[in-house]
């Protein structure tokens, strides 16, 4: 897909990843971009024209429909919005982390593919693209119910590929290392910039690719997993909570 002309909307857009993609399809000659988040007040973007604020919290259902009406002529549909609780399945006294993140990393970008799915995204030359983690294929038990949401987002990338195949339509799917964003401060460093996630996210999307793993340290994460997947998982489960 190319990003010079297209119209996008960006879930997640107040900061990290997102605010990065928003800056980045600016420069790459994006016509319009919807800017997704939850608070108008707080976000603080610049004044360029092609910017338009929507308030969208991806667990509302009432905010999802109407994002789908504003933003009916988007071309490029780019889940962002992301939840991390940092709870194992046991270290958890409740359900209601892992709810949570299920709501937002699985349940929020499934709730927007069916409400825009009559949008030019969703027709030939149209894409979506979903911001997973590397997490998606390796669990932490310290963040394994975000591990399971972001696996389950990886599956529901997979299929809207196959299903969307017949119409030309791109699906890609993002698969990161841990960034220096909010989320990612209870990862260990060395973090990825969110400018060079974005970079290498738009860098595949117009490439044609349907994943992606952005970024120097997540092609190396990648390389590992492909190598040894059950040794990689097995270096990555040392890091549990206390039960």
């Amino acid at each position: 897909m190319k990003i010079q002309g297209s119209i996008a909307l960006v879930t997640g857009a107040n900061g990290g990843i997102g605010r990065a993609l928003v800056e980045e399809l600016l420069a790459r000659g994006a016509a319009k971009i919807y800017v997704g988040v939850r608070n108008l007040a707080a976000a603080q973007f610049s004044e360029d024209p092609r910017l338009v604020p929507v308030v969208l919290d991806v667990t509302k259902p009432e905010e999802v429909v109407q994002a789908a009406r504003v933003a009916a002529d988007v071309t490029l549909l780019i889940n962002n919005a992301g939840l991390a609780g940092f709870k194992g399945a046991l270290s958890a006294t409740d359900l209601s982390v892992a709810r949570q993140e299920m709501e937002v990393n699985y349940f929020g970008p499934l709730a927007l593919v069916q409400a825009f799915r009559n949008a030019p995204a969703f027709k030939e030359g149209g894409a979506v693209v979903n911001v997973l983690s590397f997490l998606s294929l390796v669990t932490i038990p310290a963040a394994g119910t975000y591990s399971a949401s972001k696996a389950a987002a990886l599956a529901l990338t997979r299929t809207l590929a196959a299903e969307l195949t017949s119409r030309g339509v791109q699906v890609l799917g993002a698969m990161p290392v841990q960034t220096e964003t909010a989320l990612g401060q209870a990862f260990p460093e060395p973090r990825l910039k969110p400018s060079e996630v974005a970079s290498g996210i738009l860098d595949a999307l117009e490439a044609g690719k349907s994943e992606v793993f952005p970024g120097g340290a997540s092609e190396g994460a990648a390389q590992a997993f492909a190598a040894d997947p059950a040794g990689l998982q097995a270096r990555f489960a040392g890091f549990v909570h206390t039960i």
